[in-house]
């Protein structure tokens, strides 16, 4: 039984690494050259990984991108894609722009929220 806890938990760490690895689009690109999305037993695994949506796996992703890539190696169309370099740029660059975007707009947000906090504290005195 002990062997089954130790199993199971090294498959988890295994998949969840290897799930999290789909959110960067050159080891994406890495995989299409090697013709694993050709693969049918590899695109199957692609669709039994799909659990990690799941919020009780999905909190322990770091990169929770990697869930939207992961469901658009649903599609063939973009596992063939991927096999050009310039795709996997665009990604790669898209991905940043986003990250950028949302890093400032999270800010600009905490610091609506300290200024009410602060304004709150000031009119209740």
């Amino acid at each position: 039984l002990q062997s089954d806890d130790t199993g199971n938990r090294l498959r988890f760490q295994l998949e969840l690494e290897f799930v999290q690895c789909l959110a960067n689009p050159n080891y994406l690109n890495f995989l299409a050259k090697r013709g694993y999305f050709k693969d049918k037993a590899f695109v199957n695994y692609l669709k039994y990984l799909l659990y990690w949506k799941e919020p009780e796996y999905a909190k322990y992703l770091k990169y929770p991108q990697c869930l939207h890539m992961l469901e658009l190696l649903q599609y063939e169309h973009f596992r063939k894609e991927l096999v050009n370099a310039q795709c996997a740029k665009f990604i790669d660059e898209q991905q940043i722009l986003h990250w950028q975007h949302y890093s400032r707009k999270r800010m600009r947000l905490q610091q609506a929220l300290a200024e009410q906090q602060q304004q709150n504290n000031t009119s209740v005195k």
